[in-house]
């Protein structure tokens, strides 16, 4: 049957994130914005909240939430900011690769790690010559001993700078794109590692993006997940569960910002009246209204296809595709909706446009998810 009611449980949990932005993000959001501030103050909280390691599952000590539930607590954090959002969420990225082919004592040793005391992981994969083609990556290992060594560089890591350990991926041979590929998760603080904060960003500022070089990093044989050459299926099943998230961040900041343009409009004044009272506003705020309902319906029946075992890879790809352009879209409209003031940091509309423009750039850029979706139409 049909149904678009929360349970009590998903209410609670909204309502959850919902105090705990307005108490803990929202107040720091611009200073942290401007300062390129890391919140791990605000992960703190959010750790002893329950607000964070949402995929660790209940076995481990985690919530074991499934793809919606956690979108539902993504919007609302976005909310407040999503550069500080970014830095709550980016531990489930690292998870995902785990949950998917981990062993029980990889499980055990790093995802029952998360929940013991606040610790940051990240997901490597993308390189400085690798984006949007993950199968180009140059990373690479070789078997020595009974281990591995790995060498390479990983860029616009997300926590990459502060995290504690790593999931990451390799080729044993350049030549065999795809094929080649690997998945291992390993300790930051192995020799040969060395990790560095990326600054000078346009929006999501608080969040950490590092640069990862591994030197001829040795691991042991245990550090590989799953199978050898599986690496990139692995990579693409975790998309398939994140991918949602990306709309529900969207969502987050769209919502944002037609709340901030409905406070602004009934209070700004022009030619002897509100602002809100000329129809070409009303036209716009309209417009918005109605793209923020399709992001968030579209971003839960993506989410809900993945908890429900059919991980459609298209379908996250259609929640990614209309809900960062809107949200693109969304926020620059803001910006003109309030004028001269739009465009200062006094007000958080600018910031709102800055974050938004990343939505369509990490996890596969807009023109990749067209990809997705054409091949997926032209079976």
């Amino acid at each position: 049957m049909l149904g678009f009611d929360l349970t009590e449980e998903q209410q609670q949990l909204k309502a959850l994130a919902r105090r705990f932005t307005e108490q803990e993000i929202i107040p720091r959001a611009r200073k942290y914005d401007e300062e390129a501030i890391f919140p791990r103050d605000v992960c703190e909280k959010a750790f002893a909240a329950g607000l964070i390691n949402f995929a660790v599952p209940k076995e481990l000590g985690g919530p074991g939430m499934g793809v919606l539930d956690v979108c539902l607590i993504s919007e609302e954090l976005n909310y407040g900011c999503s550069g500080i959002a970014n830095a709550i969420a980016a531990n489930d990225l690292a998870v995902l690769p785990l949950l998917i082919a981990g062993s029980e004592e990889q499980k055990r040793a790093y995802l029952g790690g998360l929940m013991r005391q606040l610790t940051f992981c990240a997901f490597a994969i993308t390189e400085p010559g690798a984006g949007s083609d993950v199968a180009a990556m140059a990373t690479s290992y070789r078997r020595e001993g009974d281990g591995f060594v790995i060498s390479g560089v990983k860029h616009f890591i997300s926590n990459g700078s502060m995290a504690d350990w790593y999931t990451m991926f390799a080729t044993s041979d350049r030549r065999l794109r795809h094929k080649g590929i690997s998945c291992f998760v390993l300790p930051a603080d192995l020799p040969g590692i060395t990790k560095t904060r990326m600054h000078g960003k346009l929006g999501q500022r608080a969040a950490d993006t590092g640069e990862i070089v591994f030197d001829n990093v040795r691991v042991p044989a245990s550090a590989l997940v799953g199978s050898e050459g599986q690496g990139f299926e692995y990579a693409m099943k975790t998309f398939e569960r994140s991918r949602p998230q990306i709309g529900a961040i969207a969502t987050g900041v769209a919502q944002r910002a037609l709340d901030e343009c409905i406070k602004y409009a009934k209070q700004r004044s022009a030619f002897g009246q509100p602002i809100a009272n000329f129809q070409a506003l009303q036209f716009m705020m309209a417009d918005m209204a109605v793209e923020i309902e399709a992001m968030r319906l579209l971003t839960c029946k993506a989410a809900w296809s993945v908890d429900q075992g059919n991980p459609r890879n298209v379908i996250s790809s259609y929640a990614k595709v209309f809900s960062a352009d809107a949200c693109m879209k969304i926020t620059t409209d803001a910006v003109q909706i309030f004028g001269g003031y739009g465009y200062m940091n006094e007000y958080p509309v600018q910031k709102l446009m800055r974050d938004a423009k990343l939505l369509q750039i990490y996890e596969g850029t807009q023109q990749i998810q067209r990809v997705v979706i054409a091949r997926e139409l032209l079976k």
